[in-house]
């Protein structure tokens, strides 16, 4: 299991406690730390699209008006600190955010 986040993100790190505690092996990925390829975005892309971008960041709101308006691709590229956390996978299922309905897919 791949969790993918950012290590001062709140949700990112009770979602990972909780995993751990569950039992589950989960590799923490952070994005900002670890740059990721436009390979490792793809199958998050078209597991989420745009959902994927948190525009109610303020990183978001930082953007610049012509990087506001480019494909969520070029955002992560450009700011991995834009991506919604926890993405969670099993390299079948996937979840974004940690709310109940992602609770009750790995718990």
């Amino acid at each position: 299991m791949i969790l993918y986040g950012l290590p001062t993100c709140s949700d990112c790190n009770k979602a990972r406690k909780v995993l751990a505690e569950a039992g589950q092996d989960v590799t923490f990925r952070d994005v900002r730390s670890e740059p990721m390829t436009a390979a490792d975005w793809a199958p998050l892309i078209a597991e989420f699209g745009d959902n994927l971008v948190d525009r109610k960041s303020q990183a978001y709101r930082n953007l610049n008006p012509w990087m506001r308006e480019s494909e969520a691709e070029d955002q992560l590229a450009d700011q991995p600190a834009l991506m919604a956390r926890p993405v969670i996978t099993d390299g079948t299922r996937w979840t974004l955010g940690w709310d109940d309905a992602a609770r009750a897919i790995w718990l």
